[in-house]
């Protein structure tokens, strides 16, 4: 099994025509989804703060966050997007891929949508 990419948009929301488009790795190990800092200034956004990250290698980092859309094999969902070093692969992570309605299927290396987006029952 090897790794799974998807082209994906990352949209400024405020000025939605300012967009940024690439492959992205998708992590399911990753909670957000990274970008390169100059990809996402390019666009017009601005961190809105900073989180704290544990790397696979144990490390802990803090860093800036922003809010963006994120558009994938025809949906757009709005996530947490973390400024990445210069260089730094991009980054799909999980809650864009499930909020997206996403699944990784590992055997052919692609996205699969799930057949319904989970919610919780309403009474």
């Amino acid at each position: 099994m090897g790794a799974t990419y998807v082209d994906v948009t990352i949209r400024n929301p405020a000025q939605p025509e300012r967009t940024w488009t690439g492959p992205f790795l998708v992590d399911t190990g990753a909670f957000d989804s990274l970008v390169p800092r100059t990809h996402l200034e390019a666009i017009g956004l601005t961190p809105r703060g900073h989180r704290e990250y544990t790397l696979a290698d144990g490390r802990t980092l803090s860093l800036d966050i922003t809010v963006a859309e994120i558009e994938f094999e025809g949906e757009r969902v709005g996530g947490t997007v973390v400024y990445g070093d210069e260089g730094a692969e991009p980054l799909l992570g999980v809650t864009a891929l499930e909020s997206g309605g996403f699944e990784v299927d590992p055997r052919e290396e692609r996205l699969k949508r799930l057949p319904a987006v989970l919610l919780k029952r309403l009474r």
